[in-house]
């Protein structure tokens, strides 16, 4: 799933390739995949993208002067898929991995694509993003630069709740998901079952630390990268998030995973839980 710092990149790209072009056609191939009817899609056309901005997982076009926004969710499968030179084929409903094309007045766009048979991308025509219940109910983002160490601990107070949890929750903290949870749970060394109301001022401050940084850094890695490029760098960037098996790279103990129904998540025994490994939810109840 692309998170923060990838959807960043894909919104920087855009703002750099697409703002000041007229979007001449935009078409959805799968139906399931817009959730909004009113201002209808056709009404994009002949609108000038004007601004591209970031919200949380949310990437957000501005279009036209009397501006309707354009706003899509990738969701876990989703993706970008930019083209120089839109391809002529004609799109099929239902059929293939594509949800939306947009084409732009120099003949350039990009396609919204989703694999597998679960499909969850989002796209929105609002007159203002806060129409988008995702985005109405998003928390503060926390790489803004007015995010300070005190309003993350505001955050925690009184949340008995695993911090692996807090972290992904886009209504607490908007953009951080599945992976970039596991990178700054390792870089903080916290278990990601600590509960959030029990952390210590010090262990609040490390994990403030450590959450910045590994967003910063990851931002930065994928800063300049076309969407193509941005999938295999992310992957390059992970120190235990889909490495179990592998050695962890700061103590050299075996990365763990812990699966849930549908997701797992990977951790360090040694670095994070004392070298305690955690019991597998699905295995412990297979073995019961």
């Amino acid at each position: 799933m692309p998170e923060l710092p990838e959807v960043d990149a894909l919104a920087a790209f855009l703002r750099e390739r697409a703002v000041g072009h007229a979007i001449t056609s935009a078409s959805v191939t799968a139906i399931s995949a817009l959730k909004t009817f009113d201002p209808p899609l056709h009404a994009l056309a002949g609108g000038t993208i004007t601004a591209v901005a970031r919200h949380g997982k949310f990437i957000d076009l501005t279009v036209g002067a009397e501006p309707l926004h354009l706003v899509f969710h990738l969701a876990r499968a989703g993706w970008l898929r930019w083209f120089d030179e839109v391809p002529k084929t004609i799109l099929k409903p239902g059929k293939g991995p594509i949800a939306l094309r947009v084409k732009l007045d120099d003949g350039a766009g990009f396609d919204l694509t989703e694999a597998g048979t679960k499909k969850s991308l989002a796209v929105y025509v609002v007159r203002d993003p806060d129409d988008v219940p995702g985005i109405a109910r998003l928390g503060p983002d926390p790489t803004a630069p007015g995010f300070t160490l005190a309003d993350f601990q505001a955050v925690l107070d009184g949340r008995r709740t695993q911090i692996k949890g807090v972290l992904r929750d886009q209504s607490v903290f908007a953009g951080i998901g599945n992976a970039y949870s596991d990178e700054i749970l390792h870089a903080a060394r916290m278990s990601p079952y600590a509960l959030a109301a029990k952390l210590t001022p010090e262990q609040v401050e490390t994990l403030f630390t450590a959450l910045r940084d590994t967003l910063a850094e990851a931002v930065a890695a994928a800063s300049g990268r076309p969407p193509a490029d941005l999938k295999d760098a992310k992957r390059r960037g992970m120190q235990v998030h889909a490495r179990t098996g592998e050695a962890c790279p700061v103590c050299g103990d075996t990365v763990r995973e812990v699966r849930f129904a549908d997701s797992t998540f990977q951790y360090c025994p040694t670095c994070q839980t004392g070298g305690k490994p955690l019991a597998d939810r699905v295995l412990s109840r297979l073995l019961k």
